[in-house]
């Protein structure tokens, strides 16, 4: 099948739609599928290797968040690139402005189109200070996917909550897990002592961006507590963005390492003790599955991938969606309980051993020829930024 990914955001940013975006374009192009890619110029000029075509367009900076970029609502190249060489079908990742241009196009080619709904901007909204434009955002997202002709969602509840407010044609495709590159072998005690971490010395990790819709105030209060029971804690955060300066000013003992490579990545997972998580954004939070793969307790809100994959108890802590006060109870128990910790990580490591990206792009292609053979879409009126 040729299958084109419209995305405004590709490796080597880090995030969770890239992220799943190349980890699907793996298992496509090794099952010999061809892939296009139209996406927003990289700061870096290339090609992303193996694509059969790539179409790259301006890409706007957010500002004050200069990480996350749009790209340009370039239809009339999209137009181009797709009357060269047509794709089966169009998989749109993204909403920006970008995403509305290339729906634009593909219904005027009569191209299929399926959606991905990778982030919640209803949240992002709120964490914001714009909450007053949560419906119109809404909207403006149910607009987009019920014009194509399916939406992946990571998880059920996610798509039960979405069905409830409208959204039509709703699939569910997992996440995965690569168990071979996050494993609790990758341990590394140079890499603890590098923290200044003893190997009875306990270490709190945290992975993630380091936005306002991240909910790091209450990683803050955690950490703070955690520390009040054992002074010997050793806080290391992963991950970078615009709160890190303010962070580093609340917990200034933590290690701060940035975005990590790639290859470095599983040795910061499986060199800790316990993973703190307490976004309340994520659709799925690939940050959860990987943890445990490397043998970590997490403590997590219920909601996402924790909600799907821990078992209270049992592999790991979920806790009440928004219940910070539970949060920060069940973060204390489990840092003094370092019994717990590699009993909660073994069995974590096997709950998501069957977590395969073959399984996630067996998913996406069966969602995407169903909506290849069926009858596209009946055309609506677009924005006029985007005729």
């Amino acid at each position: 099948m040729r299958i084109c990914l419209v995305s405004e955001t590709w490796a080597p940013e880090i995030n969770g739609v890239a992220h799943t975006l190349g980890r699907l374009s793996d298992e496509l192009l090794a099952q010999g599928h061809e892939l296009q890619l139209i996406r927003p110029r990289p700061e870096t000029p290339g090609r992303f290797p193996g694509m059969q075509a790539e179409l790259q367009v301006a890409g706007l900076a957010l500002p004050g968040y200069r990480q996350v970029r749009l790209g340009w609502p370039a239809r009339r190249a999209v137009l181009r690139f797709w009357r060269q060489q047509r794709p089966e079908v169009v998989y749109l990742a993204t909403e920006g402005p970008l995403g509305w241009a290339a729906l634009s196009a593909a219904s005027r080619l009569d191209i299929p189109t399926a959606s991905g709904f990778h982030t919640d901007f209803d949240h992002y909204a709120g964490a914001y200070g714009l909450g007053l434009l949560k419906p119109l955002v809404r909207a403006g997202l149910r607009r987009f996917h019920n014009r194509t002709g399916a939406t992946l969602v990571p998880t059920p509840d996610q798509a039960g909550r979405l069905e409830a407010q409208g959204f039509a044609r709703l699939a569910v495709m997992g996440r995965g897990v690569d168990t071979r590159r996050f494993s609790p072998d990758r341990r590394d005690p140079a890499l603890r002592l590098a923290w200044g971490a003893q190997p009875h010395q306990p270490v709190v990790l945290h992975v993630g961006r380091l936005a306002k819709e991240k909910n790091l105030s209450l990683l803050v209060r955690s950490v703070r507590a955690m520390q009040a029971l054992r002074p010997d804690l050793v806080q290391v955060i992963v991950g970078d963005g615009p709160q890190r300066r303010a962070l580093a000013e609340q917990l200034p003992e933590a290690h701060f390492c940035g975005f990590v490579a790639p290859d470095d990545l599983p040795r910061h997972y499986a060199s800790a003790d316990l993973l703190l998580f307490p976004s309340l954004s994520e659709t799925y939070g690939n940050v959860v599955p990987e943890a445990m793969a490397s043998g970590l307790p997490v403590v997590a809100f219920d909601t996402a991938a924790a909600a799907l994959l821990i078992e209270e108890g049992h592999n790991g802590v979920g806790v009440p969606a928004a219940n910070d006060e539970a949060f920060i109870a069940a973060a204390c128990r489990l840092c003094q309980s370092p019994a717990r910790w590699g009993q909660l990580g073994r069995a974590a490591r096997l709950t998501v051993a069957e977590q395969s990206w073959s399984r996630v792009a067996e998913d996406f292609l069966a969602v995407l020829e169903g909506v290849r053979r069926a009858r596209p879409a009946p055309a609506h009126r677009l924005p006029t930024s985007v005729r």
